[in-house]
């Protein structure tokens, strides 16, 4: 009896991905954790990390479970502006921080550099593509 309960168990999310900034010492990380499988909420969680030194957890507004997209922009030396749906964060590597940007711009600050986003049934950081260089003719 106790084993017809495990299939629905195994359904619950609990995975985070990473965004690396210049190699493996600075990172934003996205962790989702969602408490039972009978309700959709997840809770989120976002990792800021500089080491050796700082490393924090913040906790942000819930998700659904099974879908999340998280955009990464470029805001500034060591800043991050995050976006989910309607939510801004912004994030600062130097001493780890980050808070709710309650007046985002319509726009956003600064270059994409990728989403938090489930792709192959796992949540992964999906880097943006890079501008393409562009081709000088001949000559120049």
């Amino acid at each position: 009896m106790i084993l017809a309960l495990l299939p629905p168990l195994t359904a619950c999310e609990y995975e985070g991905a990473a965004f690396l900034i210049d190699g493996r010492d600075q990172s934003i990380s996205l962790v989702r954790e969602q408490q039972v499988f009978w309700n959709d909420e997840v809770s989120q969680a976002i990792v800021v990390s500089r080491m050796p030194t700082c490393l924090r957890r913040y906790s942000i507004k819930p998700g659904v479970a099974g879908s999340v997209k998280m955009e990464v922009f470029e805001a500034g030396d060591m800043l991050w502006a995050l976006k989910q749906g309607k939510n801004w964060y912004l994030a600062g590597t130097e001493r780890c921080e980050l808070q709710v940007w309650k007046d985002a711009p319509a726009e956003p600050p600064g270059r994409l550099v990728g989403t938090f986003t489930r792709k192959a049934d796992r949540l992964q950081f999906v880097a943006a593509d890079k501008p393409a260089t562009p081709i000088k003719p001949a000559g120049e």
